[in-house]
């Protein structure tokens, strides 16, 4: 068993005792000492759970401009060291030579050193290339599988899938989704195109389909995009910001996770429908009106703590900005985590003032603690 002793949780100091991977106990607790084999001293820490990034490209992404710009696959610790204890991978635009037994295997491999492993079926195209014969089978038989993503719209890249397509596997996802206790949740890339949301728009217009099923996101990516990303979240859907934006894309008019974060909570969108997530792994592109490729970036797991400072810099509370990144995030796609409380899987990050990360835990196993990293390399 550990003990987090003197730490900070919803403002106020207390000991956490963690055991068998879980939370067992916030504040009191009576417990047989010789059990304990770890004591942490978090005296002026903040509590928050692990990161979940619910948009990652584990086995890499890219190629869009040949072969030879396909980004590598990102490893457990490039995840851990950024404080993300939980990860729902996808494929992209290359769902042909990336497969979804790859990402599997891959995602696997995480699992086994401790990171909760999740995955979303396809990838950009319509129809997608499932696992199994279907979507809706991978989501019912494979115990990782909990949605279906990154479907492509309004993008040159995406297969320019029509509303009854959309809707028909939209349906099929929600439907095993209900069959298996998760929601089934869609994840919608949004390119830069002239039709913005109009496509869900018109999916949640025409059909019975929640407009929660949908997860659309890189809302930032454009202002024009930002502003229908708002009117779909005041209609009543969530949506989705990307943090692993640079300078060269700023410049062109991608606004900053942190900064579209703080924008959307002072149109008054509510916070329960907001999520970030890092997109690592993925080569954000940028194309001449030709669509010709003209560079490539590679996302970092690290953005997404980068994102809640930046955040927290606009005026956006901490406890709001992490929320975000946490128990949104599972509430978006139906699973567990992102709380703190007795029963929940021990992922857990003490921050200090600087809102650096000071220690990691992923399933009641120190990763790190006092910044010293415990894991080889």
């Amino acid at each position: 068993m550990i003990i987090l002793k003197n730490v900070t949780v919803a403002g106020e100091a207390t000991d956490v005792l963690i055991g068998a991977g879980k939370i067992l106990a916030i504040g009191s607790y009576t417990v047989d000492e010789r059990l304990i084999t770890q004591t942490i001293d978090g005296t002026g820490k903040q509590l928050i759970p692990g990161l979940l990034d619910g948009h990652v490209h584990p086995i890499g992404g890219g190629g869009e401009g040949g072969f030879a710009t396909r980004t590598p696959p990102l490893s457990a610790a490039d995840f851990l060291e950024a404080g993300v204890t939980t990860v729902v991978g996808l494929l992209g635009t290359d769902g042909w030579t990336r497969t979804g037994i790859d990402l599997l295997a891959h995602l696997r491999g995480y699992t086994s050193q401790g990171i909760r492993s999740f995955l979303l079926s396809g990838s950009y195209a319509v129809p997608p290339v499932s696992i199994t014969p279907s979507i809706a089978e991978d989501i019912l038989l494979i115990n990782e599988v909990i949605g279906i993503g990154e479907i492509a719209i309004n993008d040159h890249r995406s297969t320019q899938p029509t509303v009854h397509e959309l809707s028909r596997l939209a349906s099929q996802a929600r439907i095993a989704g209900l069959l298996k206790g998760v929601r089934g949740t869609m994840n919608v890339h949004i390119g830069d195109g002239k039709r913005a949301l109009a496509l869900l728009e018109e999916v949640v217009e025409m059909t019975d389909i929640p407009i929660t099923q949908f997860l659309p996101t890189h809302i930032n990516r454009s202002e024009r995009i930002f502003e229908a990303g708002l009117r779909w979240a005041k209609q009543g859907g969530r949506i989705d910001f990307t943090t692993c934006t640079t300078e060269a894309f700023i410049k062109e008019g991608e606004i900053p996770a942190g900064q579209a974060l703080h924008r959307a909570l002072a149109a008054g969108i509510p916070l329960t429908r907001i999520t970030m997530s890092s997109d690592a792994g993925a080569s954000p592109p940028a194309f001449d009106e030709s669509g010709k490729l003209l560079r490539l970036e590679t996302g970092k797991p690290t953005s997404m703590l980068d994102a809640v400072r930046e955040a927290v810099k606009h005026g956006v509370h901490f406890k709001d900005a992490i929320q975000t990144v946490t128990s949104n995030v599972a509430e978006a796609y139906g699973i567990s985590g992102g709380n703190i409380q007795p029963g929940e899987r021990a992922d857990l990050l003490l921050i200090d003032d600087a809102l650096q990360i000071d220690t990691i835990l992923a399933e009641g196993h120190a990763i790190m603690i006092q910044k010293k990293w415990l894991l080889p390399k």
